[in-house]
């Protein structure tokens, strides 16, 4: 995969707490908890988009009351089945 760089501006404050995560070695560099960042914003944009599909697939296409009945009962199972 190639790569382009891409200059961003931060605040001062921003920076530092940037730097405390790298210092941590919670991140190897900047750059690393940069990119960590930005993938993480995708992957929850990503899951945005695919949770609005299926709501939309439930609007278009509803549950019948029997299906809402056993998805009910499927999670009271799911619950009683926990070891809590």
């Amino acid at each position: 995969m190639t790569s382009r760089q891409v200059p961003v501006r931060l605040p001062a404050a921003v920076l530092v707490d940037l730097d405390a995560l790298v210092a941590s070695g919670t991140y190897r560099s900047r750059t690393a908890a940069i990119r960590a960042g930005i993938e993480k914003i995708i992957a929850i944009e990503r899951e945005r988009e695919l949770d609005a599909a299926i709501v939309a697939g439930y609007i278009r296409h509803p549950p019948s009351p029997a299906e809402d009945q056993d998805a009910v009962a499927q999670l009271r199972a799911a619950i009683e089945d926990e070891p809590w």
